[in-house]
């Protein structure tokens, strides 16, 4: 008897999760891997932020929490947005979660009917488009490559969008090509979004303070966009506070209820020591973001430097983010004797088992012809990633 749903069924595991648990196995029996696959800083929470989490341990911050927050996180957001992005959500319009990703699939869940299509540029985030699939919405992608630095165009934009068309999602800087859209790049897809008011924009910016080239600029902060723009943030990735979960939302006011109607039925408010450490972190003058801002850009220059010499890689150069996204396809067809390669699932799992090397393939982001390299790791260990990759590919004739 098979009890498990239809929905269910036709989800797919997150690669990065999957490559996640093969690097545990593989270390498990005594091998040296390193892990290019998760996108994790791999600094700790600064000590002001652990600070403020104990003290509210003190303080017996242990009871439930609000579902959209406590009041003073949802403030302390509000003014986030203004000053960092130039976004005005009052602090009805915030909702806090158990993580950006629960952000993304809340306005998923409470904007998106059957057949209703979504627009996502391609690389896209691992899991957008199982949301959409989840909750039976048709995923219209846009694709872009390396040449491109992996940004659409306005007329590309245009082209995708139908009557049928209910939400524009995308991360900026993005997850997995590290790519950031400049201020005049938004503007003008701006421009096209103001001919088509009855599509949402939903901004992924969890990124935001992992930017090295340009200054961040969120495309809700233009005026005839604010009003159907959701933007989404995080501690995660900016504060090195992945395992504490704590994700949050700004969204016009009927959007941000409805997520807190849905929120209410999965999972309730957020940890309520999460939410006291992410209040002191929003309110600091985020000196503490500056070196490991500064570190993850001198890792990319590293990086980008070493994979330049690998042969048949084809690389961008990303703005943000911590990851970089080299197009492969010269290797697939190509065997060292025993493994025939395929695709980029094929090229992961053997660099994995040929040199202990752990890399995320592309076709998860909704491009077959990458692979996703993290560098949130120390120089010695992205080196060392760069040395075993290229040793393995030079093995595949």
């Amino acid at each position: 008897m098979n009890f498990l749903s239809h929905r269910v069924e036709k989800l797919t595991e997150s690669e990065t999760l999957a490559m996640a648990r093969l690097c545990t196995e593989l270390k498990e029996k005594g091998h040296d891997v390193i892990n290019m696959s998760l996108g994790e800083p791999d600094f700790p929470t600064p000590d002001f932020v652990k600070a403020a989490a104990k003290e509210s341990i003190d303080k017996n911050f242990s009871y439930y929490t609000p579902v959209p927050g406590y009041k003073e996180l949802l403030e302390a957001i509000s003014q986030k947005f203004k000053r960092d992005n130039n976004l005005t959500y009052a602090p009805a319009q915030i909702v806090a979660s158990t993580g950006a990703k629960q952000s993304v699939i809340n306005v998923v869940m409470a904007t998106v009917n059957p057949g209703d299509e979504v627009i996502l540029p391609a690389p896209y985030g691992v899991s957008y488009s199982e949301m959409i699939l989840l909750n039976e919405g048709k995923v219209v992608t846009i694709e872009t490559d390396y040449k491109s630095d992996f940004k659409i165009t306005p007329a590309q934009l245009e082209k995708a969008i139908t009557p049928r068309t209910k939400m524009f999602l995308f991360s900026n800087p993005s997850n997995p090509t590290g790519s950031m859209y400049t201020e005049p790049e938004l503007r003008a897809l701006g421009e096209v979004f103001k001919k088509y008011p009855h599509v949402l924009i939903v901004s992924d910016e969890i990124y935001e303070y992992i930017t090295f080239d340009e200054k961040m600029f969120s495309i809700g902060s233009i005026p005839e966009l604010a009003g159907r723009t959701v933007t989404v943030n995080g501690m995660s990735k900016g504060y090195a506070m992945t395992g504490w979960r704590l994700g949050y939302l700004g969204a016009p006011l009927e959007i941000a209820k409805a997520c807190v109607k849905i929120q209410g039925q999965f999972t309730s408010g957020a940890s309520s020591i999460s939410q006291r450490a992410a209040i002191a972190a929003l309110k600091s003058d985020n000196a503490a973001v500056k070196p490991m801002q500064a570190a993850f850009k001198k890792r990319r220059d590293l990086l980008i430097k070493l994979m330049s010499d690998v042969p048949h890689t084809k690389i961008n150069n990303p703005g943000g983010a911590f990851y970089l996204f080299p197009e492969v396809s010269y290797y697939y067809g190509k065997k060292d004797g025993e493994t025939v390669i395929k695709d980029g699932k094929d090229l992961c799992m053997y660099i994995l088992n040929k040199v202990y090397v752990a890399l995320t393939p592309g076709g998860a982001f909704g491009a077959p012809n990458y692979i996703r390299l993290s560098y949130a790791l120390s120089e010695q260990q992205i080196t060392e990633a760069v040395v075993r990759i290229k040793r393995a590919l030079e093995l595949l004739k």
